[in-house]
């Protein structure tokens, strides 16, 4: 499993402020004795004489069933992707896809967005408004109620309420419900207004009739985030709030979104709007536009348009440009959903750019166009691509790639036959995309052809025994590099590795923080060395993408403040040296476990305090004594232990190490803000991490010393 996590994130988390400042670090070891056993306490006494069972009995007692709302809470993870800041704003968008699905469905032309001074967010439509009258299966509530407190309740099933719809599951409305401090709805229809107010998902009001109004409909939600599932400093930004709100009135050029935000919440270097209406009806091609502004690209103009499928399936709009700096992009939508994992709608996109190049490629006895591929004609390219289709679906409630099977032949059949009339259109235009694609094409072949990396004389050159032990594979696809603190780690790293795929690289201790040191040092600096040498596609400008000799490199750490100190220092090397790789997706952090769980035959591996809290209260309940161990690093768990849930595949969970964009204003301001951060917390200047520490001192819960 892999998850991501911007790297401005991870640093804030707290452990890796004081980046020069061990002495709080250390102080963890004498926490961490070696694997010292810890018994939990036992609720085992008079469970016999009470149920009849035993300690290591399994029976129907021990199976528990979750109702109404309960697995919401008790596994949120399910349904938004987890409980970090990304999902924090799912809720929001959520809400925001379902007043979208009533003004694509044309029952609204417009949507509020406001946030207030609390950070209580509120989002209105003027749409038809959720029904309020009594559910004919639930004569007892309303179906304002069943669709605020049912999983799998709502009107976009059958497909006679909406013809296309972001949302699918009936969970969206439920779930934000239930995973909200309060949350208050208001429905006005039929001239009437409906209230009710509810508190983690269990309603507090009744339906109350607010009496008559006029000139107003639709639906408004208005809620704040739980902070016993988000943690206490968790807050909306105004930034990606109104970023998201802008995306989706690019989606629909038929609706009109008025954003606010409360000015108090607004940072001095954050440029978001207090007031904005947005409203594009040029679509996806004003967005491209406001995109390249004075970018110079390939063609005068870009291919944008929109498509009909045919017998009612739905339609589709584009917009590509060729930009020269080849800064590419690809963002596409479903439903106004966004997919980032891509899908088959984009797989259609791809196949109708390439095929319908490749055949113009012909028409003009162009041989060299036969070998064009997808990577040849898109790779470079800023493509946005938006759908509706009815049912669409998804892989997972969260909804970042579309699976859809038929979404591919509509698109690519849509797409090719507006593509094919704007290349004849204009055979200067179509000529110059059509030998920058060709160019593009010999230089992957060219590139293909050198990939074969000679992976020994990177081992000979390191001479250092015990450094790195590579990997059998002879080139790098497939490939790890496990990047771990010491000898020790190392050792169990080795043994327990796949020596087919994966290489290992011990560090000794931590390494040196490139953010405060000088060029001098980091030349001197034997680790850095080795590592960069081990990688083979150097620092810089000299950074090689193609020669990285690894598909994946993972640092792999203690579970505890040391190791978070190390894995912030990597992090930092990387940020610094090579951002590249991280931008291209190349570098994960591995989590090990700090706690092992074990009653009779039963074991289980607990990441943190709150995860083992969490299965002592859930695995192991009521069930007698638990045997708990922590383990004091790497090196001491056994190999085997190491390889099921830290570096086998099919067990391990990474997290990929992500940064900002650059292709928006918004995501050039968050580079921005994330290289101070680094820089805040990294760099020369200790009175940074000081005032760093002071402002967010409130925030911290736990403190491992």
């Amino acid at each position: 499993m892999e998850r991501s996590g911007d790297i401005g994130d991870l640093f804030g988390a707290g452990d890796n402020a004081a980046a020069d400042d061990d002495a709080a670090a250390k102080g963890s070891k004498k926490a961490a004795k070696s694997m010292s056993k810890k018994p939990a306490k036992s609720t085992a006494k008079g469970d016999k004489a009470a149920t009849g069972r035993t300690k290591d009995s399994y029976t129907a007692n021990d199976i528990e069933v979750l109702e109404g709302l309960e697995p919401v809470r008790h596994r949120p993870g399910m349904y938004i992707g987890g409980t970090d800041e990304r999902a924090l704003h799912h809720l929001a968008a959520e809400i925001l896809d379902n007043s979208m699905d009533e003004a694509v469905a044309g029952h609204a032309s417009r949507i509020e967005i406001e946030l207030d001074a609390d950070y209580r967010l509120t989002i209105r439509d003027n749409g038809r408004g959720i029904p309020v009258d009594p559910h004919p299966k639930f004569k007892d509530k309303s179906a304002l109620e069943v669709i605020l407190t049912t999983l799998h309740s709502g009107g976009k099933f059958g497909g006679d309420a909406y013809a296309t719809s972001g949302g699918l599951h009936g969970v969206g409305l439920s779930v934000v419900n239930a995973l909200a401090e309060q949350l208050v709805v208001e429905v006005c229809k039929d001239k009437k207004l409906w209230t009710q107010t509810y508190e983690r998902g269990k309603p507090v009001t009744a339906l109350t009739d607010g009496g008559s109004v006029s000139n107003r409909r639709g639906t408004s939600v208005a809620f704040l985030p739980d902070p016993q599932i988000f943690g206490a400093g968790a807050r909306f930004k105004p930034s990606i709030l109104f970023r998201m709100a802008r995306s989706k009135a690019y989606l629909f050029r038929g609706v009109e979104i008025r954003w606010s935000v409360d000015a108090k919440i607004l940072k001095a270097d954050d440029n978001t709007p207090e007031t904005a209406t947005l409203h594009f009806p040029g679509g996806l091609g004003d967005y491209l536009d406001s995109l390249l502004k004075t970018r110079k690209t390939l063609t005068q103009t870009p291919f944008a348009g929109e498509a009909t499928f045919p017998n009612g399936a739905g339609r589709a709009e584009w917009a590509v440009a060729w930009p020269v700096d080849e800064d590419a992009f690809f963002n596409s939508y479903c439903n106004t959903v966004p997919t980032p994992q891509g899908g088959t709608h984009e797989l259609g996109m791809r196949g109708a750019l390439t095929k319908g190049l490749r055949a113009y490629g012909e028409l003009t006895k162009n041989k060299q166009a036969a070998k064009l591929q997808a990577e040849d004609v898109v790779g470079g390219a800023d493509i946005m691509l938006s759908v509706f289709i009815r049912d669409p679906q998804f892989q997972g409630q969260t909804k970042e790639k579309l699976s859809t099977a038929d979404a591919q032949k509509l698109v690519e059949n849509s797409v090719r036959d507006h593509f094919d009339h704007w290349l004849s259109a204009s055979p200067e235009m179509a000529t110059a995309l059509l030998e920058h694609a060709i160019e593009r094409a010999e230089l992957r072949l060219k590139k293909r052809d050198d990939k074969q990396t000679k992976r020994q004389s990177a081992t000979r050159r390191l001479r250092l025994p015990g450094k790195l032990a590579d990997c059998a594979n002879s080139t790098r696809d497939g490939t790890e590099l496990f990047i771990v603190e010491g000898d020790s780690a190392g050792g169990s790293a080795k043994q327990g590795r796949d020596r087919k795929f994966q290489a290992i690289l011990p560090l000794r201790g931590k390494i040196l923080n490139v953010a405060s040191a000088t060029a001098d040092k980091m030349r001197a600096n034997q680790e850095l060395n080795d590592l960069i040498e081990a990688l083979g596609c150097g620092t810089r400008d000299r950074f090689i993408a193609d020669d990285l000799r690894y598909e994946k490199i993972i640092i792999m750490t203690d579970a505890d403040v040391d190791g978070a100190h190390i894995a912030s220092l990597l992090m930092t090397f990387f940020y610094q040296e090579m951002p590249e790789l991280i931008e291209q997706g190349y570098l994960y952090l591995a989590m090990p476990p700090l706690y092992r769980l074990s009653q009779g035959g039963k074991t289980m591996y607990a990441r943190d305090d709150v995860h083992r809290e969490k299965l002592m209260e859930t695995e192991f309940k009521g069930r007698g004594k638990v045997e708990v161990s922590r383990f004091k690093g790497l090196g001491e768990m056994p190999p085997a232990q190491l390889k099921e849930t830290t570096m086998a595949p099919a067990n391990r969970t990474l997290i990929r190490v992500t940064v900002p964009g650059s292709h928006t204003d918004d995501e050039k301001i968050e580079a921005k803000a994330t290289a101070r951060l680094v820089e805040q917390l990294m760099g020369k200047k200790p009175e940074l991490r000081f005032n760093y520490i002071q402002e967010h001192a409130r925030f911290v819960e736990d403190i491992d010393i």
